[in-house]
């Protein structure tokens, strides 16, 4: 096993619900009495590539490894640079619901907002 790729997931893993346990809780908004017909659809989040690149510092323990392969269960890590920024925020979104499994992953990507997500795969879109 690899003890210090263990220890560093743990920690992510243990500052992501920290962070996540610390957010005050938001009381729903009120609904208005006559809701529009079709609701607007809310305009896109612009990423920001060079907050992203800052973000994605902790990405490239694992990302960035050529052939990296995870321990248990064992399985190719895929590389993330150059991907589309649609698959990118689609499976930080998905991560950060849960909707899609992977416990590091789901820590991780739980730690960021829309605008992080946006950023992020503004940044990883666009990087070599």
């Amino acid at each position: 096993m690899r003890p210090l790729t263990i220890a560093a997931c743990f920690a992510l893993t243990l500052a992501a619900m920290t962070a996540h346990a610390q957010e005050p809780a938001k009381a729903p908004a009120p609904t208005p009495a006559a809701a529009p017909a079709t609701p607007a659809a809310a305009p896109a989040i612009k990423g920001n590539a060079e907050t992203g690149r800052q973000l994605t510092y902790t990405c490239q323990g694992c990302h960035g490894v050529a052939g990296y392969k995870n321990a248990y269960p064992n399985y190719h890590v895929p590389k993330i640079v150059g991907q589309s920024p649609e698959y990118l925020t689609n499976a930080l979104t998905e991560y950060k619901k849960g909707t899609r499994k992977h416990p590091t992953m789901q820590a991780q990507a739980q730690s960021f907002s829309d605008q992080d997500i946006a950023d992020i795969a503004a940044f990883l879109s666009s990087a070599k």
